[in-house]
């Protein structure tokens, strides 16, 4: 427990947070690299060099202050953080190593504003805020260690199928070279591969939806090409050009806090744009294998008919199931965008609803459900990346 004069410290510091905290994180991840270059194994690269993770950790850092005298408030948060750290293998021993850093950091960007008093009040809350990710972190890897088939960490497996499924869009299908079985997953959770380029100095690790409905003897990930001169574009060019059937990789258990309620009978709507089609299509099987009765809207937009992936295979589900939709927009093709009309039309009051796609296609999505009247309870969302949106997330809960 934090004393009132350690909390009344930390929320005076909000308004400098609020204005300094991306330069304090950038100070960081500066010196805690040059400190721990071993920790690039760990990092994602391209989230770095666009800025992505230095935001995520300014939000997460500000609203842990904000809501310093209620952390209750930001558990989700946390929860959704703790996933994809029990996916990357994030380890207990890390924590002290980010809290030097991050103390550091603040003391370096605020100068003689960052008093004793206030490094001490921040160092008292930081450590009761990573507690709190240690343990929540160690129930996970626990469970994922427990299951039937499960693994902790990472392990080895091999590509055994590659398949194109659109201009864009392949899909990889990967076995566990044990051979032990593959445990079950959530419809709409992720894994990590983590790999090596020839020539690189670290490991890259990306975390991509499982594409394909639980229960079968492979694990599918359907990765998009992004451009090469994108620095996220690295990671994706390498898979689809030089992973080749029968190549090994590593891979996390699957983990994630957006996934189907499998127990729910209620209409739903599963919402994509571009590759936010991946976790969709896990649900949509999950559906059409469990409940094929369930009243189901899959509403997906993306640029181009060549962009788009599993079409044919879209068809097919609806076609057997007695209460499914399936409608696409091809924006570039003068379909428009999905918007308050279209999703009034399309979306069953009552639904549940979930929504997965590049973060501006979500907002606007999630804004115009809001819009329409839908609840906030009734819209899980997935973003793609670090929670760099925190702030808004936590704004619209």
């Amino acid at each position: 427990m934090l004393s009132q004069e350690t909390i009344d410290i930390v929320k005076s510091t909000v308004p400098v947070l609020e204005q300094h905290g991306k330069t304090i994180t950038t100070v960081f991840y500066k010196n805690m690299f040059a400190a721990h270059p071993e920790l690039l194994n760990v990092f994602n690269h391209a989230n770095q060099s666009k800025g992505r993770q230095q935001t995520a950790l300014a939000n997460t850092v500000y609203a842990a202050a904000a809501h310093i005298d209620n952390l209750g408030a930001i558990i989700p948060a946390v929860v959704q953080i703790a996933h994809k750290h029990r996916s990357l293998g994030i380890q207990k021993e890390h924590y002290p190593i980010v809290g030097y850093h991050l103390l550091g950091a603040i003391k370096e960007v605020l100068g003689d504003a960052a008093t004793p008093e206030i490094i001490a009040a921040w160092g008292e809350a930081y450590q009761v805020i990573a507690d709190a990710f240690i343990g929540i972190e160690k129930e996970m890897y626990d469970e994922a260690e427990e299951a039937e088939g499960g693994w902790r960490t990472f392990k080895e497996f091999e590509l055994v199928e590659k398949v194109p499924e659109s201009e864009v869009i392949t899909s990889f299908y990967f076995k566990p070279v044990d051979g032990k079985k593959l445990p079950t997953y959530k419809p709409g959770q992720y894994i990590t591969v983590r790999f090596q380029i020839p020539g690189d100095e670290h490991t890259i690790n990306r975390q991509y939806s499982l594409s394909k409905a639980p229960g079968n003897d492979t694990l599918r990930i359907s990765i998009k090409r992004e451009d090469e001169c994108n620095p996220n574009g690295k990671a994706s060019v390498y898979l689809h050009r030089s992973l080749n059937v029968g190549d090994k990789i590593e891979i996390s258990a699957p983990a994630g806090d957006f996934y189907l309620d499998t127990e729910s009978t209620t209409p739903i709507a599963l919402i994509s744009g571009g590759v936010g089609i991946t976790p969709m299509m896990a649900m949509y099987q999950t559906i059409a294998k469990t409940t094929p009765e369930r009243p189901v809207a899959f509403l997906h937009s993306a640029r181009t008919r060549g962009h788009q992936a599993f079409h044919k295979e879209l068809h097919a589900m609806t076609e057997s199931l007695p209460n499914a939709k399936y409608e696409v927009l091809y924006s570039e093709e003068g379909d428009g965008f999905i918007n308050r009309e279209f999703l009034a039309k399309h979306v069953s009051e009552g639904s549940d609803i979930y929504v997965c796609g590049p973060t501006p296609f979500m907002q606007a999505v999630i804004s115009a459900l809001v819009a329409n009247g839908v609840t906030e309870d009734k819209i899980h969302f997935e973003f793609f990346g670090p929670a760099e949106e925190l702030q808004w997330e936590l704004a619209t809960n």
